[in-house]
């Protein structure tokens, strides 16, 4: 409970103009906690993707479904950009 009175302390303390950053940044705290709570695991967000390897996406092998993987494939190629020594 300390803590709370400290941080009621603070929102006391601070100039009008802060009042709402400060509102708008506990909303934004008590957001992201609850999606990281509501999210299982195997979810992939943006920091996971950034650091993917690829034994992380070995779960997905495997698991393509429908016939234009070719298609899909080739267009890969023909679009890439080409390496640069």
């Amino acid at each position: 409970m300390l803590n709370r009175k400290l941080l009621a302390q603070e929102i006391e303390s601070l100039p009008p103009e802060l009042v709402t950053e400060a509102l708008d940044f506990i909303r934004f705290i008590k957001a992201s906690h609850l999606q990281r709570q509501s999210k299982p695991e195997t979810n992939l967000d943006t920091d996971t993707l950034r650091g993917s390897k690829a034994k992380d996406l070995l779960e997905f092998a495997g698991s393509w479904s429908g016939d234009d993987i070719r298609e899909c494939l080739q267009l890969v190629h023909d679009t890439r950009m080409p390496l640069q020594p």
